[in-house]
């Protein structure tokens, strides 16, 4: 097998002296994870956006999701409109569009649609209230902190960077948005989920006592993958290939073990301070990411949190979170048990045509987060989640890079860290950086 000559530098990056050019980070997380009880906000909910006057919506990163946004934005009330598109490649623009028209009857400008590296600052000269950013997450620091300074509403995908350096540029954003008053969603639907959010006001409400453990998974089959095409450069075939590149997605424990993660982060009011992790690349076959991960994270008052993740064919699923208690336990989804494993708590689920309980009778998540967003707009209570979302995708960087390096990786570390991942160059033609699959151990050089 083939040494690699990747030194662990590469993965985590040196200590810089302060944040990222220079950027003060904010506080975040401090809640206590073992404060038994807590004030339970109230929380109620809309099916649909109060009316209001127009609010125009511009794409940016037109492929399936930013796609599915754009009609779940346009669902979530009346006098809605998604006025502008950019992408960097003209046939997603296309197909957004042509998928917009069939499903919502809006026709968008061609005047207005956009193609290119720069296609998001010609969204945000468009007229719009608001962007979708739906981009490979690589590109969200940037474009998120665009839009802020364009001072628009913002509702962008999960996760929001692939690196330390993404991670508190975005936290920075996060404070500037919200000393401009503006409402950001992050994407991470679940806390916008209706049996998640009464699940978490009863673990707030002392339901399960004193936190102690937790669990978190997403483990489903391969997802997608590309093909290099004779008619693409290396360039336009990572970006069309973004799931399997570490600097575009920033691998799958963070690109969608995120949401779990972040779960885990919601429920404690806290983020673990350290991982220890190990992974592997047993049937991926394009890209120089892994397939699967398991991670032991620990939390800063000692609790432990076991993260796996896995891509591949043929293995059990299992997409849950779990979180244990001095008095009982909890699936996080709609369940409360105590410690005997006994049923004490059960979130009561909209009724079929059969008058039973059903999940699918509840509100589509999806929507709700564009319904929460709209309503924080035309209602002038701005809410802003980028934060919490910066720190759960840092959670899961850390962890990344604690496989990949096969050694411990603190918090301390990622938030002092200069590593920013991708090409130093934007074009179409071959893409000059390293493009080597990690090995856990040889990827550890001692530092100096």
């Amino acid at each position: 097998m083939k040494k690699s000559s990747i030194s662990r530098r590469n993965f985590i990056g040196k200590a810089a002296t302060v944040g990222a050019a220079g950027i003060i980070v904010p506080s975040i997380i401090t809640s206590c994870a073992r404060e038994t009880k807590k004030e339970v906000p109230a929380v109620s909910w809309l099916d649909q956006a109060p009316d209001g006057p127009v609010l125009k919506a511009g794409v940016i990163g037109c492929g399936g999701r930013g796609t599915g946004a754009a009609i779940n934005f346009l669902s979530a009330g009346p006098n809605l409109q998604v006025v502008a598109l950019g992408d960097t490649f003209k046939d997603r623009v296309e197909g957004c569009r042509a998928s917009i028209l069939k499903e919502k009857g809006q026709e968008v400008p061609l005047e207005n649609c956009f193609v290119g590296f720069d296609a998001y600052q010609k969204v945000l000269e468009a007229g719009v209230d608001l962007v979708i950013v739906a981009t490979p997450p690589y590109f969200r620091p940037e474009h998120l902190a665009a839009a802020v300074a364009a001072r628009k509403h913002i509702f962008s995908e999960k996760p929001v960077c692939v690196d330390p350096v993404g991670a508190r540029s975005l936290m920075a954003t996060a404070l500037k948005a919200k000393e401009l008053s503006l409402t950001i969603v992050t994407g991470t639907q679940r806390r916008h989920q209706r049996n998640y959010v009464a699940t978490w006001q009863q673990v707030l409400g002392g339901a399960i006592g004193d936190i102690v453990g937790a669990n978190a998974y997403w483990n489903q089959s391969k997802l997608w993958h590309r093909d290099a095409n004779k008619d693409w450069t290396e360039m336009e075939w990572m970006i069309r290939n973004w799931v399997n590149w570490t600097w575009l997605s920033g691998d799958h424990i963070v690109e969608q073990h995120v949401h779990n993660l972040d779960v885990i982060n919601w429920f404690t009011g806290s983020h673990p301070v350290k991982a220890v992790g190990m992974g592997s690349r047993q049937r991926r076959v394009t890209g120089d990411q892994y397939d699967n991960f398991s991670v032991d994270f620990v939390f800063e008052n000692g609790m432990h949190m076991h993260s796996m993740c896995r891509q591949i064919n043929g293995c059990t699923d299992n997409v849950s979170e779990r979180i244990q208690g001095t008095k009982g336990f909890t699936n996080c989804n709609d369940t409360i048990y105590d410690l005997a494993g006994t049923e004490i708590w059960k979130y009561e689920y909209p009724l079929d045509d059969q008058g039973k309980p059903s999940s699918g009778k509840m509100m589509d998540p999806y929507v709700q987060e564009h319904v929460d967003m709209v309503t924080a707009i035309r209602n002038g209570k701005s809410f802003n989640e980028l934060e919490n979302t910066a720190v759960s995708t840092l959670t899961a960087i850390m962890g990344r890079i604690s496989a990949y390096t096969g050694k411990e990786t603190t918090w301390d570390e990622m938030m002092n860290s200069d590593l920013k991942l991708g090409p130093k160059v934007f074009e179409f033609g071959p893409v000059d950086m390293p493009k080597d699959v990690p090995i856990p151990g040889e990827a550890y050089v001692p530092q100096s």
